[in-house]
């Protein structure tokens, strides 16, 4: 599993898998991640094969499935950069309207919940 679903998985009433198959729906339905650009461009500047890949259980997540999982949970998500401690960031659904805020650390290449 990769470690930014395991600690989404934290807060939220779902298994990490879980997670990480309702934000790939979510990509592969072309929700809107942010306003202005369309998912699926975002998705295949990345990667053609974005979201197939991205439902495999060894697949690092990172920040569009953090902010797909605002949008899908109305989740103001905190991300602490704990190479820089000042440093964070805020990620909020596309609404501007959400409903709890979660934290999580980031140190360069592992999630933990906070």
């Amino acid at each position: 599993m990769s470690c930014l679903f395991d600690s989404l998985s934290y807060f939220l009433n779902y298994n990490s898998n879980e997670i990480r198959q309702k934000i790939c729906d979510y990509l592969q339905n072309n929700k809107p991640i942010i306003d202005g650009l369309e998912t699926n461009f975002i998705l295949e500047m990345e990667d053609p094969n974005y979201v197939e890949n991205m439902r495999r259980n060894y697949q690092w997540g990172g920040g569009i499935e953090i902010q797909a999982a605002c949008n899908i949970w109305d989740l103001r998500i905190i991300v602490i950069n704990l190479r820089k401690k000042d440093k964070y960031i805020e990620f909020i659904p596309i609404t501007k309207n959400y409903i709890y805020t979660i934290c999580i650390t980031w140190n360069g290449s592992h999630y933990e919940p906070h």
